[in-house]
């Protein structure tokens, strides 16, 4: 029990700062949101839609900075600070690549990338506003993350998580000035929304900087970044870093279509289920910073070869996200009569709303079972593979067709189609449980880097 007390006090020490920083962050769509709500439904609906771009992009950045903890933690455990400098460079490599795609795709054509998203000619004309005036922020996100990622790793997870909440505040209040023209500012609606989390980006990336000079992190090793002086850390990242961004494609990919089928059957279904993925992400924000620390407690563990302490405490954290998520739900529920009074759709998209609110409560237990065990536990010993295959198998083979098939061919109603989506989490549970069982996660992967 004492060595339980001791484990989670380690792992909170963890997760506040990260549930911290992953909570902010939501809070930057939830302002987008509502304030946006106040100009019309259409700019609401619109922005949402656009958000599904960065969603995809930091599905990209997501899985970099995933292999980055899951080598980096073991090796920092291990006490080679060599390794885990080199492991920056590499993902810092690939997080810039993408940003600079992203931004590019964004600049030349944001209306070709709304038109995946709705037919709707409005949602298309204000979202592809959004994407343009947007389109900056990947680039400074790539190169901001890496270093998130490497802060939380080398014991400065709060230090991160200050800049990337002050980040966040600064955004927020970016946007009341700019969508509404306030003070000096001009009114810029969902234009001044996007400009917005430019400047907040512009702001992060100074002051990383700013820490990075001071020594209060790892300095980038810019060689490094174009060429990888440890020809095996390269190949070992992307052996655990490819099945991340498989399995980030696979079920964020499947998370953006089930946007593209809400796109497709109006606005106040579209209205309705982002305000309702909204609070969800809010909430499931502490889940995820489980999954994190997790990942990175029993990482160390692993790295410095304790396998039967870490198989030890991977079955207490699994116990533990059961009751996070049960809790969760019971937040949720707490929180929608809260949400109907404040948040003012049509009569329609509130009615939907109050649903899907009901839907998010029971598919965060899931979540949290299933991040905390896939998201946390496997990578952190180097299993990576299973997570891909799990996800990718349970979207595209199974959910998307069902809800694909129920919306467009059925033509059932929006709430039926909403909750088949949200069945994924509980259809792979077993299997989930299974490969747990079989403790293929227990392993330590590091090696001497003599090069």
């Amino acid at each position: 029990m004492a060595i339980d007390k001791k484990l989670y006090k380690k792992l909170f020490s963890i997760v506040a700062p990260i549930a911290f920083q992953y909570l902010t962050a939501s809070l930057v769509t939830a302002s987008d949101a509502f304030m946006l709500g106040f100009l019309d439904q259409d700019s609401l609906s619109a922005s949402s839609l656009a958000g599904q771009v960065p969603f995809v992009f930091s599905l990209f950045f997501g899985s970099f900075v995933f292999g980055l903890t899951v080598l980096a933690a073991q090796y920092w455990g291990k006490g080679d600070k060599r390794s885990v400098g080199e492991i920056l460079a590499i993902t810092m490599r690939y997080c810039l690549l993408v940003g600079a795609v992203f931004t590019l795709a964004c600049l030349i054509c944001p209306r070709l990338i709304m038109h995946i998203f709705t037919s709707d000619d409005a949602l298309i004309t204000e979202g592809a506003k959004y994407l343009r005036m947007v389109s900056p922020q990947f680039l400074l996100s790539g190169f901001t993350q890496a270093y998130y990622g490497i802060m939380k790793v080398c014991d400065r997870a709060k230090l991160s998580s200050v800049i990337g909440s002050a980040s966040v505040f600064v955004n927020i209040g970016l946007n009341a000035l700019l969508i509404f023209g306030v003070w000096i500012f001009p009114r810029m609606g969902i234009r001044g929304a996007a400009l917005a989390t430019d400047l907040a980006r512009v702001f992060e990336t100074v002051v990383v900087i700013i820490v990075v000079a001071k020594g209060k992190c790892p300095k980038l090793n810019i060689k490094q970044m174009f060429k990888t002086q440890t020809k095996f850390l390269h190949k070992d990242y992307w052996k655990y870093s490819l099945p991340l961004l498989f399995n980030q494609l696979g079920w964020g990919g499947g998370v953006t279509m089930y946007s593209v089928i809400m796109g497709h059957l109006g606005s106040d279904a579209v209205a309705a289920n982002s305000i309702a993925s909204i609070v969800r992400s809010m909430i499931a924000s502490f889940c995820w910073g489980i999954a994190a620390g997790v990942g990175i407690i029993l990482g160390m563990m692993l790295g410095k070869g304790e396998l039967e302490k870490a198989k030890k405490a991977g079955g207490s954290f699994v116990r533990a996200s059961l009751v996070i998520g049960v809790l969760s739900g019971v937040v949720i529920l707490a929180l929608t009569p809260i949400v109907l009074g404040v948040i003012k759709l049509e009569p329609t998209a509130q009615h939907y709303l109050k649903y899907m609110m009901l839907f998010a409560a029971y598919y965060i237990i899931g979540n949290s079972l299933n991040s905390t065990v896939i998201g946390g536990i496997f990578p952190s010993g180097g299993d990576t593979k299973f997570g891909m295959i799990c996800d990718s198998v349970t979207m595209w083979a199974v959910i998307l067709p069902i809800g694909f098939f129920c919306a467009f061919v059925l033509k059932l109603p929006v709430l039926v189609v909403a909750v088949i989506l949200t069945l994924d989490e509980f259809v792979k549970i077993p299997w989930v449980y299974k490969h747990y069982m079989k403790y293929k996660w227990v392993k330590n992967i590091t090696k001497e880097n003599s090069e």
